[in-house]
């Protein structure tokens, strides 16, 4: 009975299947193929592509091994000064030293793989040949442009995420054994930590994370209703929530009305929407936070009326800005170097090189402006690109189309 049973829905199986349409069946393969990017990829786009990305990685890889030699004999002295053991210095200097420097310098690396290994494809005349096959110069930048997309996703997404993790523990190497000693101290900080609530701390040692001569108040109507004062404050480090301080020797006024009532005491815990972090600013501590932890440092800091941000809104619109880089460096120089010309590439690389490193030289002076001058933080992230959006649209109409 079981085995009629199984034969007979197997039966029905083969006979279900018979009776779906052919057409619908063409008609999913369709969709299908038009899903597939891939499709897009030819023979000679994986051939450009594997080309760009392979001489863009050895770029790095020359450029950043030169980089560690002279690192290494600027700082070897002070290694060994600071006794700084050989794994520390593997680990957390060197292996956050290349990624940093290598995503830092990207546009650059992208720039002399592409000049690099067009102007080789120029040479032998594969460029010509490609060309004369009756392919558009549009067409011949679609690998290009994949490879560059590639590269700008990798980038932005270790600059926002992965890099500043790595950032942390290379400055507190750099803090412990090169003598590049962190800003750990402060005096006389005010901030706003919520609406109508100003906390004020005459001095603030950040190595044991405690204030001293601290005072709370509140207000109401612009009237303040309550202040409270402690000789020593406290953050709570091992608390299983954020904001817990312990204030000791205490003194607590409320006003209401004409009546004062006071509370005081040796010890208090309490809630104060205010960390560590707001309290001391060292130099570079914008590149020790990912893009996440900057949109809600910037936001929190513009809540409380703070002015030191501009520095942390230029960081954040500069990961996405650098990463757009990639394309337009990777236009112009497709664009100069895809020319087969007598002579050799010379004069054209030593122009591409002079525009990627003024492309890096105008990203820092415009984000010292944005700090400095008032310039908007976020055009000063994309002014490099604007302007070298038309150096790229101007090369681009000399190419040999």
């Amino acid at each position: 009975m079981k085995k009629r049973r199984l034969k007979h829905i197997a039966w029905k199986m083969r006979h279900t299947w018979r009776r779906i349409p052919w057409q619908r069946l063409s008609w999913m393969k369709k969709w299908l193929r038009m899903l597939n990017i891939f499709r897009f990829i030819k023979r000679m786009d994986w051939y450009i592509i594997k080309k760009f990305i392979g001489t863009y990685i050895y770029s790095i890889i020359l450029i950043i091994s030169i980089s560690i030699v002279f690192d290494v004999n600027e700082n070897l002295a002070k290694f060994t000064n600071y006794h700084a053991p050989l794994r520390a210095i593997v680990f957390d200097y060197y292996a956050n030293f290349v990624p940093y420097f290598a995503n830092l310098f990207s546009p650059l690396f992208v720039f002399i793989a592409v000049i690099f290994f067009t102007s080789k494809l120029a040479g032998n005349s594969e460029i010509i040949a490609m060309l004369a096959s009756g392919m558009s110069f549009k067409r011949l930048l679609r690998p290009y442009f994949i490879s560059a997309a590639l590269i700008a996703t990798l980038n932005f997404f270790l600059g926002a995420y992965i890099i500043p993790k790595g950032t942390v523990v290379r400055h507190d190497f750099e803090a412990l054994y090169k003598n590049n000693k962190k800003n750990t101290s402060a005096s006389n900080i005010q901030l706003m930590v919520d609406r109508g609530v100003v906390a004020y701390i005459s001095q603030y040692d950040d190595i044991r994370k405690t204030g001293y001569g601290f005072a709370l108040y509140k207000f109401e109507n612009k009237k303040m209703v309550s202040q409270m004062n402690a000789s020593v404050i406290q953050y709570d480090t091992i608390a299983d929530e954020r904001y817990h301080w312990k204030a000791r020797n205490y003194k607590i006024r409320t006003l209401k009305g004409m009546r004062e009532q006071i509370t005081s005491g040796n010890e208090i815990d309490t809630l104060i929407q205010m960390e560590p972090m707001d309290l001391v600013f060292s130099s570079g501590q914008q590149e020790t936070f990912t893009s996440p932890e900057l949109l809600r440092y910037i936001s929190k800091q513009q809540e409380r009326g703070s002015s030191n941000v501009v520095q942390y809104e230029v960081e954040y619109h500069k990961r996405i800005a650098s990463s757009f880089a990639s394309f337009i460096l990777t236009l112009i120089g497709v664009s100069l170097s895809s020319r087969k010309r007598k002579g050799g590439m010379g004069l054209y690389l030593g122009i591409g090189l002079a525009l990627s490193f003024t492309y890096i030289l105008l990203q820092t002076i415009s984000a010292t402006f944005a700090i400095n001058a008032g310039l908007p933080p976020m055009l000063a992230a994309w002014i490099p690109n604007f302007l070298y959006a038309f150096i790229a649209y101007f090369c681009y109409r000399q190419a040999p189309n």
